[in-house]
């Protein structure tokens, strides 16, 4: 087994001024990345077990299905990249199918993900696997010297290219594009544009995980910024804007009232919403467009139930 772990800890001090930064502009919002403490990890993982969402278990047909033909479109690879690999359990399909010599795999949630790849170089034993706890968003730069020389394939499956607005999501596979090399290739998934009626039943489950979700953020917040949130006075308020093509994450306020977060203290109208997250679906010509303008050139694609993954060189 050859397994390399290395930590790029988000510090409180990036939290702290992210938060204040967040709570002190109009509207008041807080990067989606916080969501992904351990619970909120655990959390994400019964997301994906619900019925109602279909991404996951969608996604992962697509990949068994068409395998194949997205090895063989693929080409040979020495080096997979999975950024915001989780439990590192998507990835396992790739593997199979490519037999690359390594995998880099990066995470905000460093602990969770150095068990999850521990436990994959024990299962692929002939493969090198890295495993970087960062906020590669912030810090992707920070990976290149940890990747091996060779042809590498960056591999960002289950939609979360939507959390970010087009322009922002254009400077990131911008970014993907420098990492990846010359010859480097784009393995991406992403939700398609549907019933808007599917879409809401997605983000407000009946078992009400991903309001639990959504509210772990207050918890985190208290517990490591010595905050005062009554999670009981918010509410998860999640719906799908179709003019702008994305579902719309928020925590609303039950009540006029004042919250202290890190020493300072923030007023909440009753009605006001903190925005913690966007899910942009698309068209797949509207995805191709925004990684055409990020230096990359569509080679394949694939769909299936109202999901799609495209191929980049």
């Amino acid at each position: 087994m050859s397994f390399t772990f290395q930590d790029f800890p988000v510090a409180a001090d990036d939290l702290r001024s992210d938060v204040l930064a967040g709570l002190a502009a109009c509207p008041k919002s807080i990067p989606p990345k916080y969501f992904y403490d351990e619970a909120g990890c655990r959390l994400f993982e019964a997301i994906c077990a619900q019925p109602e969402y279909a991404l996951c278990r969608t996604e992962r047909m697509l990949m068994a299905s068409r395998l194949p033909d997205i090895a063989a479109a693929a080409g040979p690879l020495d080096c997979i990249i999975e950024p915001g690999a989780g439990e590192c359990s998507k990835v396992r399909l790739l593997l199979d199918a490519l037999h690359p010599a390594h995998l880099v795999v990066l995470d905000i949630a460093g602990a969770p993900l150095a068990a999850a790849a521990q436990a994959l170089a024990q299962a692929y034993p002939g493969l090198v696997v890295t495993a970087l706890g960062m906020d590669f968003i912030r810090d992707l730069e920070a990976a290149a010297p940890c990747l091996p020389p060779g042809r590498r394939l960056i591999y960002y499956p289950g939609s979360s290219i939507g959390n970010f607005p087009p322009d922002t999501a254009t400077a990131l596979l911008t970014r993907f594009r420098r990492l990846a090399g010359a010859d480097g290739r784009l393995l991406i998934g992403f939700d398609l544009k549907k019933d808007p009626l599917l879409l809401h039943a997605a983000y407000n489950d009946a078992a009400g995980i991903t309001a639990a979700f959504n509210l772990n953020l207050l918890e985190r917040l208290n517990r490591e910024l010595g905050a005062d949130f009554d999670p009981a006075r918010f509410r998860h308020y999640a719906f799908y804007n179709p003019v702008a093509g994305r579902i719309e994450m928020h925590l609303l306020s039950l009540a006029a009232q004042t919250v202290s977060v890190a020493g300072q203290r923030f007023h909440f109208a009753l009605g006001e919403t903190l925005h913690t997250e966007y899910s942009y679906k698309f068209r797949r010509d509207e995805f191709s467009t925004i990684a055409g303008n990020a230096g990359w050139e569509l080679a394949n694609e694939w769909e299936q139930q109202g999901f799609a993954v495209q191929l980049y060189g």
